[in-house]
């Protein structure tokens, strides 16, 4: 499967796209009904409003305002809603922040859809002693995250095969249930939801547990650079199919033969299939957590691309294009769910925590994808018209599911709303740090290097002296890399060479450019990567130099005489520049928090040498201090100056 093209139609990709796209959203079936009837007596009011409600939002929010409308809104085949922002962020910079809220959100979310999944799951077993129970959870948890760093490739290799076995399952049981009760196809009818929300005694209330069905339609739109929109929307067809089948049979099984202390979808399971059934369960709620952690890794290397995360070590655990694992993300989100567990204890508990979080996320994509659609010139009163029919639905859910605030619904709110400040602080320093960065041309110092590059009295500090400029213009660079060559210690090298990475909103695009200032003695390298390429600059430099000497355009062999004469290559050197908080500051309130605790987050994430992959045995860190509003003039006299004779 690794030679195919997993984005164009074909059943390979339709089997992958059943494995990775639909695992949160199909195993909703587990928890979604219990979570609407909440231990209230059962009524036809009740069970028919409830699936009548759970066909409408999967209609409405995840075939038409994800499968069909969000889809299309794709990043050279990428999607998810950092993808989206960046199809769109050269309009509007305030568009950055509904991005930083979904995306902080949906990674709160990620804290807890693996124990709800699991638990739903487990909890299939009947076992009557709870502490068993959540052990057995808590080892399926840890199992999971201790996988992560040696990479999912081989899990992946039977998502498609369990996913599609677990949906033929629920439709085959939902159906042997539904053909026992033909009538609560009634539900159908889209009033039947409007008498559950407007009759039934709190019934508006009850889409807090009607959300739970759609929970997943945002990681759909995450895949889609896995799975491609065509196989996506296939696959969906068959995927959609078979949970209106379980939740109507969930439905028929209500109306019938309710058992307390059973939930309505083990209620569909014969006794013969009971332990299969949970085993399947179990391993597609596996696959759904995976899934979720995947595109969590994926979520924050983006974010840490588009310099709204601080820095954090990346690991590559295969060559699958797009696998990637963050050691501190992974235990974090391991701590986490552990957390949840031992907190909740019970799926049931855990509902209250769940969904809050992605009726957010849900909202902020909405506010993109209208930008989005207005941009792309659709006509103004079709944009307007699904701007407002998804903010009235996602609206209505978020008031219904902040009743779980006091719930548990606290606890992902809290984690996102502190992940939303840690993206923003890191934004705004950065912001900060660059309106402060003072630039200078470079053609008027050419010379000079050139003549320290040639001048013997001054001890050589390296071969080659590599500084990483962040200036976009070839022809200015940093006043601080100036003095550092020439000012606090005049760096003789024989080839200076400044490094430029610029991130482009073309996911996986690599490509750079080459300028000769001045041949043999000053060289820029300009790298556009893509937002999700890791600036491996140590690897990606190396070939640059081998491609430019196979051209002849650059000698890099050292200019010692002895070393020469047996063509023995010159050392590199990096210089790394970093800045510190000065003291010599008069700041704002606000600019002091976030200065002070950026600084913070930079001390516990990954260093720039680390980040850029480069080897330590060649770095030089230089720190210079960052000065964003200095002391006004000191009135200071000297006392002992007396008239001179």
């Amino acid at each position: 499967m690794a030679n195919i093209d997993l984005k164009k139609l074909s059943f390979a990709g339709f089997l992958v796209s059943i494995g990775i796209v639909f695992g949160d959203i199909g195993t909703s079936p587990l928890y979604t009904y219990p979570a609407i009837i909440d231990d209230q007596p059962i009524s036809e009011l009740l069970v028919l409003g409830g699936v009548s409600a759970i066909f409408w939002t999967l209609f409405f929010q995840t075939t038409v305002k994800y499968v069909f409308i969000t889809l299309r809104a794709d990043n050279k085949g990428e999607g998810g809603i950092f993808s989206l922002y960046t199809l769109i962020r050269r309009y509007k910079r305030w568009l950055l922040f509904p991005a930083i809220a979904g995306g902080a959100f949906l990674l709160a979310d990620s804290i807890i859809t693996p124990p709800i999944s699991v638990s739903s799951a487990i909890e299939g077993l009947k076992i009557h002693d709870q502490d068993l129970q959540v052990g057995i959870v808590i080892a399926i948890i840890i199992g999971l995250f201790l996988i992560q760093r040696k990479g999912t490739s081989f899990i992946g290799k039977v998502f498609g095969p369990v996913m599609m076995t677990w949906f033929t399952m629920i439709g085959v049981l939902g159906f042997a249930s539904l053909v026992t009760d033909l009538s609560v196809l009634r539900a159908l009818n889209p009033w039947y939801a409007w008498r559950l929300l407007s009759e039934y005694n709190e019934g508006f209330w009850l889409l807090g547990g009607v959300f739970l069905c759609t929970t997943g339609a945002e990681a759909l739109y995450s895949d889609l650079g896995h799975c491609g929109r065509k196989n996506i929307r296939i696959s969906w067809l068959y995927v959609k199919i078979c949970l209106v089948l379980c939740y109507f049979g969930q439905a028929a099984w209500l109306m019938n033969s309710p058992e307390p202390g059973i939930t309505p979808f083990f209620g569909l399971v014969p006794g013969w299939f009971f332990i299969p059934a949970v085993i399947i369960a179990t391993l597609a709620t596996i696959i759904a957590s995976q899934a979720l952690i995947s595109g969590s890794f994926t979520l924050v290397a983006e974010a840490i691309r588009l310099n709204v995360w601080p820095k954090l070590r990346v690991v590559f655990p295969s060559d699958i294009k797009g696998q990637l694992y963050i050691p501190v993300i992974n235990w974090m989100l391991m701590a986490g769910c552990i957390g949840v567990v031992l907190h909740f204890r019970e799926s049931k508990n855990m509902e209250a925590a769940f969904g809050l979080s992605v009726t957010l996320t849900m909202l902020m994509t909405t506010i993109l994808l209208s930008f989005y659609l207005y941009v792309k010139r659709v006509k103004r009163w079709a944009v307007f018209s699904l701007t407002l029919l998804f903010l009235a639905i996602e609206g209505a859910f978020l008031v219904a599911n902040l009743k779980k605030f006091p719930e548990g619904g606290w606890i992902t709110m809290l984690i996102g709303m502190i992940i939303m400040i840690v993206m923003y602080v890191w934004y705004r320093a950065g912001e900060i740090r660059k309106s402060l960065q003072e630039m200078t041309d470079l053609d008027p110092y050419i010379p000079i290097i050139k003549e320290l590059s040639n001048d013997m009295t001054v001890p050589k500090y390296a071969t080659n002296l590599v500084y990483l400029t962040s200036s976009p213009d070839a022809h200015r660079v940093e006043e601080r890399i100036i003095r550092s060559i020439l000012y606090k210690q005049p760096k003789r090298a024989d080839i200076y060479w400044f490094i430029h990475i610029a991130v482009v909103d073309e996911p996986y695009h690599m490509s750079y450019q080459v300028k000769v200032f001045a041949p043999d003695d000053l060289i820029r390298i300009d790298f556009k990567l893509g937002f999700r390429v890791q600036p491996r600059i140590n690897l990606l430099f190396r070939k640059v130099v081998e491609e430019m000497v196979a051209r002849k355009e650059v000698n890099i062999q050292s200019r010692y005489v002895s070393l020469d004469r047996h063509n023995i290559t010159g050392d590199f050197r990096f210089v790394i520049m970093q800045r510190f908080l000065s003291f010599e500051n008069e700041l704002s309130f606000q600019n002091e928090f976030i200065l002070k605790l950026y600084f913070l987050l930079k001390r516990i994430s990954l260093p720039d040498e680390k980040e850029y992959g480069l080897d330590y045995s060649n770095v030089t860190i230089e720190k210079s201090p960052l000065i964003v509003n200095p002391p006004k003039e000191i009135p200071l006299v000297r006392e002992d100056d007396g008239p001179r004779e």
